[in-house]
C-alpha cells in the first residue's frame, strides 16, 4: 500500500489534490489559457461539465495507483495557477511513469514549474519508488527543453508522429530521469 495522496508543499507553492469542488477553478484556468496551452496539448472541452468530468477520472486514477495529479496554487491562493501529474504508473520491473506539466501565461518565467516539478519528481522517487520518470515535449518547445534539462532529464530520442495537437500528428522527444539512488546500476 502506498502513502496517502497529500498536498505537496514547497517554498512558494502548494500542490493540491484536484478534488470535485476543484471544477471551477480549473475551468477558469483553462480558459484563461486556453491560447497560450492550445499549441502544446491535445484539445479538451471546456465546460464545468467536461472538466468536473476530467477531474473525477483523476481521482479515479489515483484510487487505482495509476497515477498522481496536483493543482498548482501559490501558497494560501484559491486560484489555480498549474497543473502537473505522474501518469501511466507501471509497477513489476518497469517502475516508471510519465510527467505532464502545464503552467499559467502569466506564471512563466519565475520558476513556479521547476520548484513544482522537484516536488513532484521526489515524491515519484522517495514515496513512490520509481525508478524512472518520463517526460516528452515538441521540439520547438524551448521552456519546457530548458526546464527539463536543468532537472537532469536526459533526452533519448524523438518519437514521430508521437501525439495529435491541433488536429496535426506532432513529433516529440522523449526524454528521462532516473531516480539518483538508481543510477549506479543497482
Amino acid at each position: 500500500m502506498h502513502p496517502p495522496i497529500v498536498p505537496l508543499l514547497t517554498e512558494r507553492l502548494e500542490l493540491r489534490y484536484p478534488g470535485a469542488d476543484a471544477a471551477a477553478g480549473v475551468l477558469a484556468y483553462r480558459v484563461r489559457n486556453r491560447a497560450h496551452l492550445g499549441p502544446w496539448e491535445p484539445a479538451a472541452a471546456d465546460t464545468l461539465h467536461a472538466v468536473a468530468e476530467r477531474l473525477g477520472a483523476m481521482r479515479r486514477q489515483m484510487q487505482a495507483e495509476t497515477a498522481r495529479h496536483w493543482l498548482i496554487h501559490l501558497r494560501g491562493g484559491a486560484h489555480v495557477i498549474g497543473e502537473c501529474s505522474l501518469t501511466n504508473i507501471v509497477r513489476g520491473p518497469f517502475q516508471a511513469c510519465h510527467l505532464g506539466f502545464a503552467i499559467d501565461g502569466g506564471h512563466q518565467g519565475h520558476g513556479y514549474m521547476r520548484e513544482a516539478l522537484a516536488a513532484t519528481i521526489a515524491h515519484a522517487f522517495e514515496q513512490l519508488g520509481l525508478h524512472r520518470v518520463m517526460a516528452n515535449y515538441q521540439p520547438h518547445n524551448r521552456r519546457s527543453a530548458r526546464l527539463l534539462a536543468g532537472l537532469g532529464f536526459e533526452t533519448e530520442g524523438l518519437a514521430k508522429q508521437y501525439l495529435k495537437i491541433d488536429e496535426q500528428w506532432r513529433d516529440h522527444l522523449l526524454t528521462s530521469l532516473i531516480n539518483p539512488v538508481d543510477r549506479d546500476g543497482h
